[in-house]
């Protein structure tokens, strides 16, 4: 999928389900970002408060090469398409008095600062319902705000969530060293995930009650939600390692011609049809098999030969067809290629092209949330700092290019910008976004992919249902 296409143009005519909602955003990285993103592809006008110079995702590694030969850091780049960027420098009277005008027009107002931080501007939620009772407060940190934590103050990223809630260990067998950093960032979007949940749960109680309210999100507790199991295990005496499948049947990988495959054995009649399947239905009646505890104890010594010999002939997709065939649950292990290649991810418009200063663009995950009446697209790429200033202080507080101008005098911008201070203006050499190609309501697009580019073999999928 590429920016500005539309797909299931036909529904168009019913909108976005949060059109309407205005969301204001002073927020860095991904916690955040990535939730007000999902409102932002689900409608809502999210409104990005950046510091002066921009916020730490634009340096955040890796770094994304645009096509005007500048760059951008990744994490920013994959968190903010479809958002308006404004500048307000908090700390100056005429910048926190700005937000806390925009505040008063917003149906949400989210951060993810260290707790204690908008309470020491005068813009925590107290400061905020002061001015709108209806709106909805969002907070996203490391270990929370409203309630007590020796871990408040602690700076927290992804990592440091997921090792907290135990996650490096879950499946850990004895003796193995910990592994950081194997979930993406999935201390940042879990936190991002169960933000967006809170954020409507409360929006659906103000349309009942008339008031808002503080949602409150921790990563740690997100994450902790997020790795359930552990604690389950922990309680039942069950080792940690229980998570990859030991005592619960057969949880793991096997080779083919041309790499590898998982299966989940799980039930009885499962293992009947594997057994059958490959030529060994004697396994059903294997004392040495008698349950599913023994089957996961003899995966390599029975198991395997058995199931890597047959599956020697076969691709992974050849393996994994007869498997699903025949009833019994598994998968390819797939790579990044493979993913980039895939049918269903690219009829499911799962990844989405951002234009780049190299040969191919950049990808970045599509939106999974399917809806009968939501058209997907269009996604307008991120934003440059400040991008929108002019046109939101506009649009939301009828302020005219005067009243903009003595605001930028006195500072609540922050320092001039270098296309002179004129908030809104694209920053020198920024081109103006890619235009799409047409709207079809087939789901394909009017241009064809470049031969032999890597990425965009993807990129014009299948008619889709409209």
């Amino acid at each position: 999928m590429r920016l500005k296409q539309t797909y299931y143009a036909d529904r168009v005519r019913w909108g976005k389900p949060l059109a309407g909602l205005t969301v204001l955003a002073a927020e860095h990285m991904q916690a955040l970002p990535f939730a007000t993103q999902l409102l932002a592809v689900l409608g809502a006008h999210v409104v990005k408060v950046e510091a002066p110079g921009g916020e730490g995702g634009r340096a955040a590694r890796p770094i994304v090469p645009q096509p005007d030969g500048t760059t951008v850091g990744g994490t920013f780049a994959r968190n903010n398409l479809n958002k308006s960027s404004i500048v307000l420098d908090l700390k100056n009277a005429d910048g926190k008095a700005t937000f806390l005008r925009l505040a008063e027009r917003a149906d949400v107002v989210a951060e993810n600062m260290r707790p204690g931080v908008m309470d020491r501007l005068g813009l925590g939620y107290d400061d905020v319902a002061a001015v709108n009772p209806r709106v909805v407060y969002l907070s996203v940190s490391g270990f929370g705000n409203r309630t007590a934590s020796p871990y408040r103050e602690w700076p927290a990223y992804a990592p440091v969530a997921e090792a907290m809630a135990g996650l490096y260990e879950l499946g850990r067998r004895p003796g193995e060293a910990l592994r950081s950093g194997i979930a993406g960032a999935l201390g940042d979007n879990a936190a991002a995930l169960y933000a967006t949940i809170g954020v409507l749960a409360a929006l659906r109680h103000r349309d009942r009650t008339g008031t808002g309210e503080h949602v409150d999100v921790s990563m740690l507790d997100s994450m902790i939600a997020m790795n359930d199991l552990y604690p389950q295990l922990w309680s039942l005496g069950l080792p940690a390692e229980t998570a990859t499948g030991r005592g619960t049947g057969i949880l793991n990988t096997f080779r083919a011609a041309d790499g590898y495959f998982l299966i989940a054995v799980i039930r009885e009649h499962q293992l009947a049809r594997l057994a059958t399947l490959v030529g060994c239905p004697e396994w059903v009646s294997d004392p040495r098999l008698a349950d599913r505890a023994d089957w996961s104890e003899r995966v390599d010594d029975i198991f395997r030969p058995v199931i890597e010999k047959w599956a020697a002939g076969r691709t992974r997709m050849e393996a994994v067809a007869e498997l699903a065939g025949a009833g019994i649950p598994a998968g390819p292990c797939f790579t990044m290629d493979d993913l980039a290649a895939d049918e269903h991810v690219r009829d499911h418009h799962m990844l989405v092209e951002i234009p780049s200063g190299g040969p191919d663009p950049v990808l970045m995950a599509g939106n999974p949330i399917k809806m009968s009446r939501l058209a997907e697209g269009p996604l307008r790429k991120y934003p440059d700092p400040g991008e929108h200033t002019a046109e939101v202080l506009s649009e939301l507080l009828g302020l005219d290019a005067g009243e903009i101008g003595r605001l930028r005098a006195s500072g609540a911008f922050g320092p001039p910008t270098p296309d002179g201070g004129r908030p809104g203006a694209r920053l020198p050499g920024r081109p103006d976004p890619v235009q799409g190609d047409a709207v079809r309501r087939d789901g394909r697009t009017d241009r064809a992919a470049a031969p032999g580019d890597r990425v965009r073999r993807f990129a014009n999928p299948a008619p889709s249902r409209a």
